[in-house]
């Protein structure tokens, strides 16, 4: 499914209410799922048990915040907030992983007691069928969010989908641990509980990174860089492109810059209409507000496209990797000006790999003033 085909089926109002809705019936499920686990966990007396519960609670904050986070990511665009207020669901999501972290802490103390003084578990038919129907809630309760999420294209409702098929799990471990109980009397409640803690505690830490990286403005996925390009690499009309750049303001607000180089006996309207399609076609193809920076190139020029062969020969052989785009011969043909693109993978510095390339154009082209900018593009 293409991302405009995403968009088109969740406008904002549908987000908004597709957003609420998860909320809230997350809400009622993990409230029934914290007084049932509750109440069997003083029962019964089992920590795990009891650290379960706990786990729907935060569950059910995180689904309060779910609930806030898309009523407040839906207000419009303002004088302070000019790309809108999306990204209020990743800080939503940030506040639901920092407290499943919290909440892990406090499994792994309660836990490692339990192992240093272990208690019997009291294990009853009610016991019992309480924790397979938190195994069946739960499996409905993920299926609930993750059909949700693809339908709203929301990376916080798949997080929280996650989170509830790692509950079936979790859940599964500590019937087991009770279950292990009562057929050979070991005690390994703690234990179990110690593991479900690191489990919580990683879970937790993993979703705060990744909500961290969404707020700093993360890297485009793969399948969306190809997307673009692929668009890109249908233009006959124009030679090439450079300085791809894509900026996230939510899941539904992205905006990308790029040079597009064009033949220079081009006039300006025909070049204006160019990118102008281009642009447009990312509007309504990717769901992207793409800005087009005209590069012109003297394709006629055949002084220039020499130097320029000689010129990609110089930076290619210099480092595995290098590119050239940008070339401009300027000041009456005594400045080469031109941009190199820098791999993540090259071992070289900058100010050595400058020195380098000025070196070869001088016993390869002539004696002329060099300027050069490193690009360190990494979204190759």
């Amino acid at each position: 499914m293409t991302r405009k085909q995403t968009t088109e089926k969740a406008t904002s109002k549908e987000r908004t209410k597709q957003g609420i809705l998860a909320g809230v019936l997350g809400l009622i499920s993990n409230l029934i799922l914290f007084v049932s686990k509750f109440m069997i966990g003083i029962l019964s007396g089992s920590v795990s048990i009891m650290a379960d519960a706990i786990n729907s609670l935060s569950d059910t904050a995180s689904s309060v915040l779910t609930l806030i986070g898309f009523k407040i990511a839906a207000k419009p665009a303002d004088k302070e907030h000019p790309y809108g207020h999306e990204r209020f669901e990743y800080i939503s999501g940030l506040f639901v992983s920092i407290i499943i972290s919290y909440v892990g802490f406090t499994f792994l103390e309660s836990s490692f007691q339990k192992i240093i003084h272990p208690e019997n578990i009291i294990l009853t038919p009610v016991v019992f069928l309480v924790l397979i129907f938190s195994i069946g809630l739960k499996f409905i309760q993920g299926k609930m969010y993750s059909r949700i999420a693809a339908k709203i294209d929301s990376n916080a409702l798949r997080a929280t989908s996650t989170d509830s098929y790692n509950d079936v799990f979790t859940t599964l471990a500590v019937l087991i641990s009770a279950g292990v109980e009562w057929l050979t009397g070991w005690r390994i409640d703690g234990y179990i509980g110690f593991a479900l803690a690191l489990y919580i505690l990683y879970s937790g830490g993993m979703m705060v990174r990744d909500f961290v990286y969404e707020l700093m403005g993360s890297r485009p996925t793969t399948e969306e860089i190809e997307e673009m390009e692929d668009s890109l690499n249908h233009y006959d009309q124009i030679l090439g492109y450079h300085d791809l750049l894509v900026h996230n303001y939510g899941p539904s607000k992205r905006f990308a810059s790029v040079h597009i180089e064009v033949d220079d006996s081009l006039d300006l309207n025909q070049a204006h209409r160019i990118v102008d399609r281009i642009e447009k076609d990312f509007k309504e193809r990717l769901a992207v507000d793409l800005v087009c920076h005209l590069d012109p190139v003297p394709v006629s020029n055949e002084r220039y496209l020499a130097v320029l062969q000689t010129l990609r020969e110089i930076v290619t052989t210099t480092a595995e990797g290098l590119k050239i785009h940008d070339f401009r011969v300027i000041k009456e043909g005594k400045i080469l000006q031109f941009d190199v693109v820098v791999p993540q993978q090259c071992h070289f510095s900058d100010e050595k790999l400058e020195e380098i390339i000025r070196e070869q154009v001088k016993q390869k082209i002539g004696k002329y003033q060099v300027e050069i900018t490193f690009d360190h593009n990494y979204l190759l």
